[in-house]
């Protein structure tokens, strides 16, 4: 048998491997099939066949089409290991330190292992896991039979990512010992007795012990085959089966079912929310608080107990295709367990999640003594019915489509005089539907170049001719706008089209494939692997790599970027340039950014909303500079009180100036009620913009500046 080094491979590395297939082909004969190693108890989660087949693949997926073409050898080995030992504990809280130390005799194996197929090390180390989970949650509920002594001045270490493995299980308790004090200070802190707050925690710990005995196999191999891919970089990934679907639902805003979001609660997978459209909320035999205790396929299938199953497992039991029944048994919200129980039938449908997509609405900004209308239109994604437009669907959902409708809603109901994309929050989504929403907004030319590991570079034009809209355009993106708003937010601010506000977003600047596993087409039975094959670029020739996009005009945000970002991720590609494309941008106008900026700092300067955000702002820096918490209940009370004390006197000091009562406690403050101050900036930016003293841009297009566009 011949075996040639690939690079960077060690030869010892090439002599493991080839001792692991020696096993493999004694074990399984000639077939050549991967077998178990023996590894493992009998009742440990084990890989099964297909499993052990899929790896390699993985592995020739990852080596062979990633953009570093890095081989999987005893380096990535090493990256591999501390991922998938990080995926199970990354606050260094079960394993100790010997166990870490047994581990590591495979530290520079999981090479060998993902291109054998035999991977049962890695299931071993997810038994430990599971034996420690049990262990620790035992003891936290152990330790619910005392109440702690709450004069002592101790303290909770919240980050521990950096800290040392405890040494032995001496530590280990005592970490746990902190912990649980920590959980139960925190509801004494709501008005709880150490008895009620006892018996919450002996819930929880009790459910998350549950939870964690329904791990599957499939769990631990997608958590494997995550660490091996993101030892890449931060945006490779596999997708089990059930991952893959969900993804799917994802990018295409639709799927069939019955239309319920569902949640699980002290074992009973319970109703939620109805969605608009879906077969529950139209039937109205559904309701908010329902349990689901059996579910059966068709007029007369089996009704099935899902007590205690995983909310996942409930779920994929009640999804199907369209046009077929699904029965539920259900306790009604309150009800013991009964005579009220019944049974309802429902027929599914396709389902559409309007909550996840593009939303508009107006703000009338008053400048002077003039109304001036600004369209707010928030994007959280960039997504497509891929599926639907493949089969000729003249009404398939996309972001593009959708913002296209929206405008024009806008420009039917009196038009605006300035438009906001809002884009915080939206971490991306189909590159195509990056291009195609920049083209809404400038008539031609290139959109985002593309280049691979080889060099090969492809420019990404606006596929569409036209505009939808030619009025004054602000994009507010904060430090969670990721890959395609960041695309969209690079192309306004290049071709001069508008301005971005708010803050740098998170500097994500590659490009993945979707890659199915399947070797045949159809639905991804065996699951997907998303691997990175490129980097986009501006049409300047810069990347948004690692540094994003730098708004024109910066605005606050609740956002930590030292906390979030691709600066941040392991293994994140590095910044660099190339050529830029040739592009027609608007002229420049220097002095219309100072102006405007001259102009909002002036208007903060009196804005008591604006005082508000930004002494809020400041109490959570504070916060997020202690990386522990007291133990001792008068200290915690003191400071809680304080807090509370200084958040209703901003908010009374907010509510005065704006012509509101003022409150009492916290719980008089609803979230709904609270101003987006940050939107509210942006959309006094943009009317700022409007003002035809603060643009040429009505003289450049021919668009009438002074007239609802």
């Amino acid at each position: 048998m011949e075996q040639h080094l690939r690079p960077g491979q060690s030869r010892r590395s090439l002599l493991a491997r080839v001792a692991l297939c020696m096993l493999v082909l004694a074990a399984s004969g000639s077939s050549g099939a991967p077998a178990a190693t023996g590894l493992l108890p009998a009742n440990a989660l084990q890989p099964t066949a297909q499993q052990r087949m899929l790896a390699p693949r993985v592995a020739g997926i990852l080596e062979n089409k990633h953009y570093s073409h890095h081989p999987i050898d005893d380096s990535m080995s090493a990256r591999v290991a501390d991922r998938f030992l990080d995926s199970l504990d990354s606050q260094h809280s079960y394993f100790v330190a010997s166990d870490i130390a047994d581990f590591a005799r495979w530290r520079t194996r999981f090479d060998d292992m993902i291109h054998t197929g035999q991977i049962d090390p890695a299931y071993l180390i997810f038994a430990r896991f599971q034996q420690r989970n049990r262990e620790r949650l035992q003891y936290a509920l152990a330790l619910l039979a005392t109440e702690p002594d709450w004069t002592l001045n101790e303290r909770y270490d919240l980050d521990r990512d950096k800290a040392p493995w405890p040494r032995n299980v001496q530590e280990l308790n005592e970490l746990w010992r902190l912990r649980v004090k920590s959980d139960a200070l925190s509801l004494i802190l709501t008005g709880k007795t150490w008895k009620e707050a006892a018996e919450i925690l002996r819930k929880r710990y009790e459910r998350v012990l549950q939870r964690a005995e329904k791990v599957t196999g499939d769990d631990v191999f997608e958590t494997l085959m995550n660490a091996y891919a993101t030892a890449y970089d931060p945006h490779s990934n596999y997708f089990s089966p059930r991952s893959s679907e969900e993804y799917r639902i994802q990018m295409s805003l639709s799927y069939e079912g019955i239309g319920a979001q569902l949640q699980l609660n002290d074992d009973y997978v319970t109703v939620s929310g109805l969605l608009d459209g879906g077969a529950a909320k139209a039937a109205g035999t559904l309701k908010i608080g329902d349990r689901i205790i059996a579910v059966g396929q068709g007029h007369d299938g089996e009704m099935v107990e899902v007590i205690g199953w995983r909310l996942d497992d409930v779920v994929q039991k009640i999804r199907g295709k369209i046009n077929t029944v699904v029965r539920l048994q259900i306790l009604p919200a309150g009800a013991a367990p009964g005579p009220d129980e019944r049974i309802i039938e429902l027929t599914r449908n396709k389902v559409t999640l309007d909550a996840q997509a593009a939303k508009k609405e107006l703000k009338v900004i008053d400048e002077g003594g003039r109304k001036l209308r600004v369209g707010v239109i928030s994007v959280p994604g960039f997504y497509e019915d891929i599926d639907a437009r493949r089969e000729g669907d003249p009404n398939y959902r996309s972001t593009t489509r959708d913002v296209r409708r929206l405008i024009g809603e806008l420009q039917a109901e009196g038009g605006v005089d300035a438009l906001v994309l809002d884009l915080r929050g939206d971490g991306g989504g189909y590159l195509p539907e990056a291009t195609a929403l920049t083209g809404l907004f400038i008539d031609h030319g290139p959109v985002v170049q593309v280049q691979d590991t080889e060099g090969r570079l492809e420019v990404l034009d606006d596929p569409e001719a036209g505009v939808a809209y030619t009025g004054p355009l602000a994009v507010l993106v904060d430090r969670t706008s990721a890959s395609a708003s960041e695309i969209f937010a690079a192309a306004i601010q290049d071709y001069h089209r508008g301005l971005v506000l708010g803050q740098t977003t998170f500097g994500k600047g590659t490009v993945q494939q979707l890659i199915p596993l399947d070797r045949w087409g159809g639905p991804p039975t065996q699951g997907q692997v998303t691997v990175t094959i490129a980097k986009f670029y501006r049409v300047t020739g810069e990347s948004t790599q690692l540094r994003g996009v730098v708004p024109d005009i910066e605005l606050p945000s609740p956002v930590d970027a030292t906390d979030v970002g691709e600066s941040v991720l392991h293994y994140a590609l590095p910044w660099d340039r190339i050529a830029p494309a040739p592009y027609d941008p608007l002229p420049y106008d220097p002095g219309r950014v100072p102006a405007l900026e001259k102009a909002e700092s002036t208007r903060t300067a009196t804005d008591a909303n604006y005082h508000w955000l930004m002494e809020g702002l400041e109490t959570l820096a504070t916060t997020r500079k202690e990386h522990s918490l007291s133990l001792n209940l008068k200290q915690r009370q003191q400071e809680r009180a304080q807090q509370e004390q200084q958040r209703i006197a901003q908010e009374n000091a907010r509510r005065t100036a704006d012509g509101q009562q003022p409150v009492k406690t916290l719980d008089e403050i609803k979230a709904d009620d609270l101003p987006d101050v940050v939107l509210s900036l942006a959309t006094q930016i943009a009317a700022d913009a409007a003002l035809p003293a603060n643009t040429r841009y009505a003289a450049e297009t021919g668009a009438a500046r002074d007239k609802p566009l």
